[in-house]
């Protein structure tokens, strides 16, 4: 049975995104990226969100050609690229680079992809998250905690019908100040 991990960085006051689905509050720093560009490398399947993927297919897929990337971007975009990847949307037409589209139960295919062997999964974006939360299928939560609040905006966690317990497994603080937490799921 795989793993499914949900992780992305965060605001103190819990959003992934500010009102707008601005995440201009990200802290850019290189050990941040390479903590995430470490996540990407270690993930056999990564699970996207509509919202999510037009973010990431919109950079990603080209982000080694940019004339300013640094080394670190360059490895993460050709990470990404070559990763196995799952899209879930009922609007999405096509998907590219590596990548599967799911028009359907998007709780019934994790469910599914979750039984079978095979590497770990990671699960993006606050919608797709939320229904895997509720389903009780994250059996991982990493947090990359910025330092700063945006006062509302898209949550991290969603609202859930009961408490998920989780154990502490590892705490870490980058020098831009994000602090690292990776929590399992207390079955």
């Amino acid at each position: 049975m795989r793993k499914l991990i949900y992780g992305m960085n965060l605001t103190l006051d819990g959003y992934i995104a500010a009102p707008g689905d601005d995440i201009g509050w990200s802290v850019p720093s290189d050990e941040l990226f390479q903590f995430w560009s470490d996540q990407v490398q270690a993930t056999e399947l990564s699970l996207y969100g509509r919202k999510l993927w037009r973010t990431m297919s919109s950079y990603w897929p080209t982000g080694d050609q940019q004339p300013d990337a640094t080394p670190a971007q360059i490895e993460f975009a050709r990470r990404w690229r070559d990763m196995s990847k799952v899209v879930f949307s009922s609007t999405t037409d096509e998907v590219d680079w590596n990548t599967r589209l799911v028009t359907g139960d998007a709780v019934a295919e994790i469910t599914r992809l979750k039984a079978e062997d095979g590497g770990p999964m990671a699960v993006g974006g606050a919608t797709l998250a939320g229904a895997a939360m509720r389903a009780g299928l994250i059996d991982e939560y990493v947090l990359a905690t910025a330092p700063v609040l945006v006062g509302g905006g898209t949550p991290f966690f969603t609202a859930l019908d009961s408490w998920v317990n989780l154990n502490l497994v590892e705490t870490r603080t980058l020098p831009c100040g994000v602090v690292l937490t990776r929590y399992e799921t207390r079955r």
